[in-house]
């Protein structure tokens, strides 16, 4: 059974950081392009960041947000840095075995349930 179970989110002030985890298990974990994606009520979810061989990032989080990941302990992270209170939303994980387009939420073969951040002003 594969499983994606996020951690980390909470309450912060604008200006802090906090730091995300996502637990994966039941796959390969170091074959799977993993993503961190967000998700707003009432809209649709929307990509923040993704990692395989290299990184990517939505342009609102660049320089804010680092995407990592310890293969050894089948983890992906988020460090969020400089939050901001429009980055309060549901975040969620993702992955996916192919190389179908990491912006796309179609592309990803599993999620987790989510993790909610709050940043007040």
């Amino acid at each position: 059974q594969v499983q994606l179970v996020e951690s980390g989110g909470g309450l912060a002030q604008a200006g802090d950081s906090l730091r995300l985890s996502c637990a994966v298990s039941g796959i390969s974990f170091n074959r799977y392009t993993m993503a961190w994606f967000l998700q707003a009520p009432g809209k649709e979810r929307e990509f923040v960041a993704a990692l395989h061989d290299s990184t990517y990032y939505a342009d609102s989080v660049k320089g804010r947000f680092t995407i990592s990941r310890d293969n050894a302990k089948n983890t992906l992270y988020l460090q969020m840095n400089s939050l901001k209170p429009e980055d309060t939303d549901l975040y969620f994980c993702a992955a996916q075995r192919f190389g179908y387009p990491i912006r796309l939420t179609i592309s990803y073969d599993y999620w987790g349930q989510g993790t909610r951040v709050t940043v007040s002003s």
